[in-house]
């Protein structure tokens, strides 16, 4: 377990101010979500856009382009376009291991859950109550509704159950529940407190040097343990670190030699 430590409170707060900046954005896939203004496209855009966040950031930015041509008006676009139309608009795409198949089950999903709930919002706002505000609960329960029905039988979206750190669906919360200069923060009655730190190699990396964890897998238990040290720091709103200690690894213009810098 991490214990509190001055100059790690100070380090993280050097961090956040030099790097919590909106210049420090791109390339990041969380640019897409300045495009729109309509809460509903916006959770649409998000999910979309941190679910394909994987591999080199430039085939991200244009595989998440590509779904966005034919996205339009998110929003109007996935709910009035059937199965077909979007397996027609989609025939042929392919990115890493997803299909044409897995993409529409993908956006068939966010479509079925918003024609019941009336928004992600709020099927993730009523999996937060059902499981008393518990992280991984109400996580689980946004995606067991998403993945009810996956006709190609591979998900886009990984199970929280089995252990995965859900990187990526841990940034579409992250930009969906903090609300500052970065991330757009729409879903203002979710609890900061309760969001769980994306883990990709780069948080991975850091949180070893910072002490935050001894583990070597990077999983949901780590990302859990990470959280709780930055709790530590923050206990409002723990994940509001995350990327400026991300753009050290991310950010073609920093690395990692700035974190040596600022923690002497």
């Amino acid at each position: 377990m991490h214990n509190f430590s001055k100059n790690t409170q100070e380090l993280l707060n050097s961090i956040f101010r030099q790097y919590h900046k909106s210049k420090y954005i791109h390339p990041d896939p969380l640019e897409f979500l300045g495009k729109y203004k309509n809460p509903g496209d916006m959770e649409i855009v998000a999910l979309i856009a941190s679910s394909f966040a994987i591999g080199r950031v430039q085939s991200i930015l244009q595989t998440i382009e590509t779904i966005l041509k034919v996205l339009k008006s998110p929003k109007n676009d996935l709910m009035s376009l059937s199965r077909e139309d979007l397996e027609f608009a989609f025939t042929g795409f392919k990115y890493r291991f997803y299909t044409e198949n897995s993409l529409v089950d993908f956006l068939m999903g966010m479509k079925n859950v918003i024609s019941k709930f009336g928004s992600l919002h709020s099927c993730f706002l009523e999996g937060v109550n059902k499981t008393d505000g518990d992280s991984l609960g109400s996580l689980s329960y946004l995606v067991s509704h998403l993945t009810t029905y996956v006709a190609s039988g591979q998900r886009v979206l990984p199970d929280p159950e089995k252990g995965s750190a859900c990187k990526r669906l841990n940034l579409f919360l992250r930009w969906m529940v903090r609300d500052d200069n970065i991330d757009p923060g729409i879903w203002s009655d979710i609890p900061k407190n309760i969001l769980i730190i994306p883990l990709d190699t780069h948080m991975m990396q850091i949180s070893q040097i910072l002490g935050f964890t001894s583990r070597k897998s990077a999983d949901m238990k780590t990302a859990i343990e990470i959280t709780n040290a930055l709790k530590i720091y923050d206990p409002l709103d723990p994940v509001r670190f995350d990327f400026s200690l991300t753009r050290l690894g991310i950010h073609p213009d920093l690395n990692y030699d700035e974190l040596y810098k600022i923690h002497t």
